[in-house]
């Protein structure tokens, strides 16, 4: 699930990704356009009922392609995210617009 916050002037867009405990994962990193699709700088933190969240900050006006990480081997779609686009894996993956 994805939150979208963004500032008085619109310059940046603080969005919230979210990942349900039926994931069933013990961690989770969040990969993508924004951060060069690293696998590992971006962990997500483990809320109390076993799900995972993440706030980063990221520049309007553009589309980002993204994807999570589970336990450094599960690639996991975000089913709530603003659309979806093919990639070179014969896949999809998730799209956020900010």
């Amino acid at each position: 699930m994805l939150k979208k916050t963004y500032s008085r002037r619109g310059r940046v867009c603080r969005v919230t990704f979210e990942i349900p405990a039926q994931v069933e994962a013990s961690t989770a990193h969040l990969c993508g356009d924004f951060n060069g699709w690293d696998k590992v700088s971006l962990p997500m933190e483990r809320k109390e009922d076993g799900g995972f969240q993440l706030t980063i900050p990221i520049r309007p006006g553009r589309r980002y392609s993204f994807r999570y990480l589970l336990d450094g081997e599960r690639w996991q779609n975000d089913w709530a995210a603003d659309s979806f686009a093919p990639n070179p894996f014969g896949t999809e993956d998730s799209v956020v617009e900010a």
